[in-house]
């Protein structure tokens, strides 16, 4: 069994800046890609970053580049997502997810339906 484990989030003022991290334990697999997705209330998931653990590559969402950058400690196991420069906008449950599987285009790659393993989410608010 494979776990993802939230951590890092919290309430921080317009401008603020936050960094998640996100545990795995049991399986070790060879991920293709880490990364988050969140979820606004009334609003889908969607994805924030994702990382190839085998190249670096990196994808975000346009709301958030260059603000929020995505890395990762392959010794650890673990990718990081810090955020800076927050906005009201960005707050959501943020969740942890992982794949297993490649893709072939980066619709794919950005989709929710890509990734078998999901963290249980931390919540991010921003207040304005």
């Amino acid at each position: 069994q494979v776990q993802l484990v939230d951590s890092g989030g919290g309430l921080v003022p317009a401008g603020g800046s936050l960094r998640l991290s996100c545990a795995a334990s049991g399986r070790t697999f060879s991920w293709y890609d880490m990364g988050w997705f969140r979820q606004a209330p009334g609003k889908e998931r969607e994805l924030v970053a994702a990382i190839s653990w085998s190249s670096g590559s990196t994808v975000y969402a346009d709301s958030v580049k260059g603000r929020f950058t995505i890395y990762r400690d392959n010794d650890k196991n673990t990718p990081y997502l810090q955020m800076n420069s927050l906005k009201a906008e960005d707050t959501a449950v943020y969740y942890c997810a992982a794949r297993v599987h490649p893709v072939r285009t980066t619709v794919q790659r950005m989709s929710v339906t890509s990734y078998e393993y999901w963290g249980q989410g931390t919540q991010v608010t921003v207040s304005s």
